[in-house]
């Protein structure tokens, strides 16, 4: 029986964790580093321990920090989440080694699926299908150069060990096979500890398709089912459902029998996924995640389970309570990932501090974060999971709709309104999407400007806010709600000039993304209404500093009060050719040198940043005049990385 459980993780699951573990009436302790000292799953915990500072090698990935931890408080379990020592074998053996139970497998199931190549090799042989391609151990360059052609184009580099897109790259032809091939291995060496590649076919328009499996110490081994996971953006998930829409009960034994033939290959116990990758009626092995996954609670939710406290009851030795034949589908369940990220930059992640955080109530939202919380550079980008259930599939797609309409997000750009666009988008709608759907529909998910926000914001400047608009500005605004108002706003370097005549009872508004006239304007509690024609405005206005944030069916515009056209300056740096860094992180390679002649979308310096690796390009044709950082250097945001010269 487990009495004190330590939650070796952070965010989200750990929250989750403790909230099982306290109607269990098991006692908690949270770790933490100095960068989520103030964070809820450290204030929801019975015990807290700092085990480190910032960077997760130094503290979440630290395995004596965590049985420093463990040995402190007697606690007699560890759960791991997912992500850090989740899948860490050596992490597993340390901790039975310390008299305290691992909250999942075993650490000899844990290395057999830790290796993709050995994986794969392994549930062939239990009469799993693979995806063909190379899973050999020669890495020499050259030698998977060989293998390449063989295997043919397109395909996939992926890393052997890890998972979450990290150490993956798709490969059209022979001639990018090398430059691919050394950043797949930096980006795994740099994750995983563990260069080692394979070489898999990539299929054109398949479907992600998971099983969730559930084995405990008594023999029994049991697939919940699946989940369609094939939402995807840089190799990553943001939307998952179960059940999969274009799966069937035939189709679902199949997975689902092929799935338990692969954990109970490998005598596994506890909670993990088999993921499959699927096309015209046949499916493939990928890897098994040998865990708990993110997307669990859609799994939960057709299910009415809680898998968190099934992997506890296996932990403590006690039997599954229901078998294969007692578990039934019960309506449809989808969950949206909230990233911090800018998706008209190439989801770049974001980082800052949360101003405002509001989730909604009528659906479940696990999250880690809160009003006040700093999203940095050390940790994964998500912030939340937004999961709605429904009696069917298009109740649940109108459920999570409207969950991420009402949520409200200030301080860091995030991919809201771009998951609005996936669930309203009619390949998502007809359940036909494939793994390419980001890519194929990019200009249609990508979020524009809404024309609305920049009214919103104006209405809010000259409807009595009088400490969140442009009077605090040298520029003659007159604070006694003049007939006629103008003022000077900015969308990143664009200039907004907008101009406000007040005539009765109704406003005429003039900027750049057009002329409005709103009648009934009030504002109260951060929020504008307005009815502009025959549609009702309603939008919160919120302003820290300079900023002025615009929150509008779950979208935030970010505007600045204009005190000073620092866009002229940047424009001016950009003409002169200094490259700088878009987000703080670390140098992970230089590709070039000073002297070389680059052109327009070259690599000039890999960044590396919340566990992912971003390419600096080049804005246009010239010659490296300077470089001035080198690889591992550590860089915050704006600093100047290159200069190029004519």
């Amino acid at each position: 029986m487990i009495r004190t459980l330590l939650i070796a993780n952070r965010g989200e699951i750990a929250c989750r964790v403790i909230r099982t573990a306290r109607r269990m009436g098991i006692e908690t302790v949270a770790v933490y580093s100095d960068a989520d000292a103030r964070a809820p799953h450290v204030r929801q915990a019975d015990e807290a321990i700092r085990i480190g500072p910032a960077p997760a090698t130094r503290s979440y990935l630290d395995i004596d920090a965590v049985l420093g931890a463990v040995a402190a408080t007697g606690a007699d379990a560890v759960h791991p989440g997912y992500g850090f020592l989740s899948e860490n074998a050596e992490f597993a053996d340390a901790c039975a080694g310390a008299g305290c139970v691992f909250v999942g497998p075993s650490a000899d199931a844990i290395r057999a699926m830790g290796s993709k190549i050995q994986a794969k090799k392994l549930v062939e042989a239990a009469g799993t299908p693979v995806v063909p391609g190379y899973l050999g151990d020669d890495q020499d360059p050259d030698a998977l150069a060989r293998q390449a052609e063989d295997v043919g184009f397109p395909l996939l580099i992926k890393a052997s060990a890890g998972g979450g897109g990290k150490g993956m790259r798709l490969v059209t032809e022979a001639a990018g096979f090398g430059a691919a091939l050394e950043g797949a291995k930096r980006e795994s060496r740099a994750a995983f500890g563990d260069d080692r590649v394979l070489l898999e076919r990539f299929l054109t328009s398949p479907k992600h398709i998971e099983v969730q499996v559930l084995a405990d110490t008594h023999g029994n081994t049991l697939y919940l089912f699946e989940r369609d996971c094939s939402v995807q953006r840089r190799h990553q998930k943001v939307i998952e459902e179960a059940p999969a829409p274009t799966v069937d009960a035939a189709l679902r034994a199949r997975m689902g029998e092929a799935a338990v033939r692969a954990a109970r290959a490998i005598d596994y116990v506890g909670a993990g996924t088999v993921e499959f990758i699927a096309e015209a009626g046949e499916f493939y092995f990928m890897e098994m995640n040998t865990r708990l996954q993110v997307e669990h609670p859609v799994t939960e939710a057709i299910l009415g389970l809680d898998l968190v406290e099934l992997q506890l009851r296996v932990a403590g030795g006690e039997p599954l309570p229901f078998g294969q034949d007692d578990l039934d589908i019960r309506g449809h369940a989808i969950e949206a990932r909230v990233y911090s990220e800018n998706v008209r930059r190439n989801f770049l992640p974001s980082t800052g501090r949360l101003h405002r955080v509001a989730w909604p109530h009528t659906v479940r939202v696990d999250t880690g974060v809160e009003t006040g919380a700093e999203i940095s550079v050390h940790y994964d980008p998500m912030m939340a999971k937004v999961i709605a259930h429904g009696a069917d599939r298009p109740a649940a797609i109108v459920a999570l709709r409207e969950a991420l309409r009402e949520t409200e997000i200030v301080g860091v750009e995030h991919n809201v309104p771009y998951l609005r666009n996936v669930l309203a988008h009619d390949r998502f709608l007809d359940g036909t999407y494939t793994t390419s759907l980001a890519e194929d529909e990019a200009d249609a998910l990508t979020p524009g400007d809404d024309p609305l926000s920049v009214l919103a914001a104006a209405l809010a400047l000259v409807a009595g806010v009088r400490d969140a608009g442009p009077w605090d500005t040298a520029d003659g605004f007159q604070t006694n709600l003049a007939r006629e108002q103008r003022f000077t706003l900015r969308r990143g370097r664009k200039r907004l000039d907008v101009d406000v005549t007040h005539v009765g009872d109704a406003y005429h508004v003039e900027t750049p993304d057009g002329a409005f006239e709103a009648r009934d304007v009030a504002f109260a509690d951060e929020h504008v209404h307005a009815l502009v024609g025959n549609v009702r405005l309603s939008a919160a206005v919120h302003r820290i500093g300079t900023d002025v944030f615009v929150v509008k069916d779950g979208a935030t515009e970010r505007l600045q009060v204009r005190v000073l056209d620092a866009s002229d300056f940047r424009a001016a740096a950009s003409a002169g050719g200094k490259v700088t860094a878009p987000m703080p992180g670390s140098i992970a390679a230089v590709p070039v040198s000073v002297g070389d002649r680059v052109k327009a979308g070259q690599t000039l310096v890999v960044l590396e940043a919340m566990k992912m690796e971003h390419n600096i390009a080049a804005p246009g044709d010239g010659k490296v005049s300077a470089l001035n950082v080198s690889v591992g250097e550590r860089v915050d945001e704006g600093a100047e990385l290159v200069v190029l010269g004519g």
